[in-house]
């Protein structure tokens, strides 16, 4: 695209109409730009009418907007895209002008632009764009001189974004590399343009500059202190321990110093601040990581932060400091400064100076409990609260505790009691006095590592629970004080492991009452305490609560929590949700639970195939579905007809409709009900098996595992109608689609196992040569861990179904000896790698099978190789998976999937169960060594010789064992 007249007119007109309120010229406007975007130089001609004057302010800036976007798909665009990458000769000319221009630019054209650098500088910084720096720097110096902060700020903030990768990427040399350039160069320029600021600052505020003056000034050191933060993340470089004492003297005074001129309104104080929570970062991070370099200035500036935190308001807009200045005083009170807090009267100061006042419930909190209730309880029960100024004010005592346990647990207990004396005089008007006691001894409680248990020193538990909790619960308006019901809720489920049974089961009754509460906070607690009681566990790890006990109290149980979903704002409640699941999976479901059940999941279905909005709320809803199908039909098979004629036309209609995000869903609990049903197949059913063979449905990759769990349901169900039609031939080509792809090549082997598994040899025998052509295809190009894993499983299962002769001449027919090399490259070294109990057995069976029956290992030649066999056996089923089996590379972490996505998610009560194809081999260590002590009568002496050559030491200790074991020597 060449720059003149034409593409500046063209390119004006196109942004001007993206901004048409009318959708026609909009869309044509959007679809010429698309266009537009796939020749060479497009990101350069839309920066330079970025940079244009000419061009009214408004084009210009939805030009900068797609040069960013334009930038941030094609910079680097994802070797999986379709996304053409911008030219090298463009890039450059790109990084030649975007800088001058950022600064040049107004202000909100200048904050796309630098997030646009920042892009750049993200896959390029610093090989690929060496001038970036000296230009930033240079830029700098011309500013501070100019006395320019505006363009001193917009420098200072793209070097912040830059270099913001210092504090979250993992430490390796080429990042400290990078780190040690940016030091060499930007360290001393930041410091200089720090104490320039700082000494203006000073100026202004002692010959009463105004806010004006001061505004961009305390900007500019916001931004100078997050690039410190960044710049010392890693380690404590050089330059600023040369220089600490500067900057620390300066920071300190931010703490200490009022700015009236701009503290006096709400913008200006909210500046001060953000440069007050700057530093105190900057401070933590030099207690948690440069302590001994540090501690010459920890005394004043630990009283800098108590003296702030004094007199820092309740206000919501100063809860960044708050919660920054509190994290500092934590980190010092578990470090070996602590005794900072030894000196009397400091800890009670301390509690009643901060740590009660910031725990009391403030208007914003209640305003958050009424107004929106998932934020409330994300914070409040969920644990997401760390940066809210309740949580780290307990936080502090935590810290303060780790070194004065006892002196903090009286001192709270002392509170706790005055606060529910308080609450006793005048429960109605002091009620947060109440709310605060039980709050600090449920924040303040210890739990248990790697359990859900937790304990307390501040209370007996149960006798708090009898007096203070339990009026609470029993209180029989569960609208009144909805918050104080809400903390005690909160204190049965923390300490639900402390209440004992029969006492707990006395509030089951009440529990279900506050399901109908007004409040979705209340309710929402109830149902979260109901679901986690029923997961307790004794010692043993036997259920605390079963079946019956909550038989009795099941109908309304289930009513209440159906009526709870109905309440506004709650109609998508994942509380809820999870409850009835949880329900369900413990409660003996009847045909009067079953029949409303399903229909109100049907209802619910219905409507949020309209608009699915909430993930994990929906996940539930699906999980709920097949727990019910699972464990009602499990007992009343009659149930199947009920449950097909309720969920089928919502099945169909998240098919029909194309809901995309319910299809994994779908698929799997078509798989449940084709599973629950005896064969013959209805038609039904037999009609979603056509539907199923279409290679359209199998092109998402998040459809695949929930198909391959459905076509595994029918294949095990209907084997005779598989072999009719075609459809056998339709099933083996989307086999051979799966296993070509790296990323469904597991799902491939899952089909071809429950074929072998479930068809008949004479069955499969034609298609048997073409299946081992693709494998054997794909085993050329993809030499993987889960691909030679999935194949030794797969042969395996072939070997016990079908025999070793068989799988070795049908490989053979493909290839010639292509049995040999497969069994000596990798049926032998990689045996040790494979997971999982069925799997374990069942390799090991096929293993052993072949050391006693194939020619490949009996021959005289291959001694070697069936001493290696034998030791890959001994390996597999004498050692931990954790001993044997390396972390495979390839396979990708795979992140907490809050949304509908691309991945795929598995129905834990719709899982398929997994069948063992050697019911009748009790013990694969026990086949093993009666195989061997029988095949080896034949050859005499021979094979302990093998043993002593080719088995590890260790392999060959446990052999012995085992063979005294079964008392079955090897001769």
């Amino acid at each position: 695209m060449e720059w003149n007249p034409e593409t500046l007119q063209h390119l004006s007109q196109c942004f001007l109409h993206t901004l048409s309120p009318a959708p026609e010229p909009r869309r044509r406007a959007e679809a010429s730009l698309s266009e537009a975007s796939l020749h060479p130089n497009y990101g350069l001609a839309v920066l330079r009418l970025v940079a244009e004057p000419t061009v009214d302010d408004q084009i210009r800036q939805a030009a900068s907007v797609n040069f960013k976007n334009h930038l941030k798909a094609r910079w680097a665009p994802n070797p999986s895209s379709d996304e053409i990458p911008i030219p090298d000769a463009e890039k450059d000319q790109i990084k030649g002008l975007i800088v001058s221009l950022m600064l040049s630019a107004t202000p909100k054209i200048q904050g796309q632009l630098s997030e646009a650098l920042v892009l750049i500088g993200k896959h390029d910084f610093p090989k690929l764009w060496p001038a970036l720096l000296p230009e930033l720097i240079s830029s700098l110096g011309a500013a501070s001189l100019a006395g320019d902060y505006a363009s001193i700020n917009g420098i200072l903030g793209t070097a912040n974004s830059i270099f913001k990768k210092f504090r979250y990427q993992y430490k390796t040399n080429d990042l400290l590399l990078d780190l040690k350039y940016c030091l060499d160069n930007f360290a001393a320029p930041l410091l200089e343009i720090f104490m320039k600021t700082a000494n203006l600052i000073e100026s202004a505020a002692n010959s009463g500059g105004s806010a004006v003056v001061l505004k961009p000034l305390f900007d500019s050191q916001r931004l100078c202190c997050r690039i410190f933060y960044s710049l010392n993340f890693q380690e404590l470089p050089e330059f600023f321990e040369d220089h600490m004492n500067e900057w620390m003297t300066e920071m300190k005074k931010y703490l200490t110093t009022s700015y009236p001129a701009l503290e006096s309104s709400a913008d200006g104080l909210a500046l001060v601040d953000g440069l007050r929570a700057a530093v105190c970062e900057n401070i933590n991070l030099y207690m948690e990581k440069n302590e001994e370099e540090f501690q010459v200035y920890l005394n004043d500036f630990a009283l800098a932060v108590w003296q702030l935190l004094v007199n820092v308001s309740q206000v919501s807009s100063r809860d960044q400091l708050a919660v920054t200045a509190i994290k500092f005083l934590t980190t010092v009170s578990t470090s070996v400064h602590h005794n900072l807090f030894a000196a009397e009267g400091v800890i009670p100061q301390i509690c009643q100076g901060i740590v009660i006042p910031n725990v009391r419930l403030r208007e914003e909190d209640e305003e958050l409990f009424e107004m929106n209730y998932i934020e409330f309880v994300r914070r409040d029960m969920e644990g997401s609260d760390l940066d809210t100024r309740r949580r780290i004010a307990c936080e502090l005592l935590k810290g303060i505790a780790s070194n004065y346990k006892q002196q903090v647990t009286n001192l709270v207990s002392l509170q706790i009691q005055s606060l529910l004396s308080s609450f006793a005089t005048n429960p109605v008007v002091n009620w947060k006095d109440k709310d605060c006691a039980i709050y600090l001894v449920v924040s303040l409680a210890i739990k248990k590592a790697g359990g859900t248990s937790v304990s307390t020193d501040l209370v007996d538990v149960q006798s708090f629970f009898g007096t203070v909790i339990a009026p609470e619960l029993q209180s029989q308006d569960v609208n009144g004080f909805p918050m104080l019901k809400a903390g005690a809720l909160k204190f049965f489920t923390m300490f639900r492991n402390h209440i004992p049974k029969p006492m707990a089961l006395q509030f089951f009754p009440d529990l279900i009452r506050f399901l109908r509460a007004e409040s979705n906070v209340v309710h929402s607690y109830a149902a979260s305490c109901i679901e986690k009681l029923l997961m307790v566990k004794d010692d043993g790890g036997r259920a605390r609560y079963t079946s019956t006990d909550i038989s009795p109290v099941l109908p309304q149980l289930m009513n209440n929590l159906f009526e709870a979903l109905k309440v506004p704002e709650s109609e998508e409640n994942q509380y809820i949700m999870k409850c009835i699941m949880r329900v369900l999976g413990v409660a003996d479901i009847s045909f009067e639970i079953a029949d409303p059940c399903i229909k109100g999941f049907t209802l619910i279905l219905n409507k949020a195939c309209e608009n699915p909005k909430n993930p994990i709320f929906n996940h539930y809803l699906f999980e709920s579905v097949a727990v019910l199908v699972k464990r009602a039909c499990g007992k009343n098979a009659s149930l199947i007809s009920l449950f097909e004629t309720s969920l089928f036309p919502s099945l169909q209609k998240i098919l029909g409709e194309d809901v995309t995000e319910f299809f994994p869903y779908a698929f799997q609990l078509l798989a449940q009900l084709v599973e629950l049903n005896n064969p013959p197949i209805s038609p039904s059913y037999m009609h979603i098996f056509e539907i199923l063979l279409s290679p359209d449905l199998w092109k998402k990759a998040s459809n695949v595992p929930a198909l391959v769990r459905l076509l595994q349901a029918f294949l095990y169900k209907a084997p005779h109608e598989l072999n009719q039609g075609g459809r056998l031939q339709q099933v083996l080509v989307i086999f051979n689609k799966l296993v070509s792809a790296r990323s469904t090549d597991e799902q491939g082997f899952y089909v071809l196992n429950t074929i072998i598994d479930s068809l008949e040899y004479n069955v499969i025998a034609p298609y048997i040569g073409g299946i081992w052509s693709a494998l054997f295809t794909v085993l050329q190009t993809r030499q993987t861990g889960k691909f030679i894993k999935s194949l030794l499983i797969f042969m395996s299962l072939f070997l016990v179904k079908h025999g070793s002769q068989n799988l070795a001449d049908t490989m053979n027919a493909v290839q010639g000896n292509i049995f040999q090399v497969i069994l000596v490259q990798f049926w032998i070294s990689n045996l040790k790698l494979i997971t999982g109990v069925i799997e374990t057995k069942l390799t090991a069976v096929a293993s052993t099978r072949l050391l006693c029956e194939s020619p490949a290992l009996l021959d005289a030649a291959a001694v070697e190789h069936w001493g290696k066999m034998l030791d890959s056996i001994m390996t597999l089923l004498s050692r931990p998976e954790q001993d044997r089996v390396e972390e495979d590379p390839e396979m990708p972490d795979i992140a907490e999937n809050t949304g509908y996505s691309a991945t795929f998610v598995r129905l834990h009560n719709a899982g398929k169960r997994e069948d063992d194809p050697l019911k009748d081999i009790r013990d694969p260590k026990e086949f093993l060594v009666t195989s061997l002590a029988g095949f080896s009568k034949l050859s005499p002496n021979r094979y302990p010789q093998i043993i002593s050559q080719y088995l590890d030491p260790a392999n060959q200790a446990e052999l012995r064992r085992l063979c005294e074991f079964y008392n079955c020597p090897i001769v």
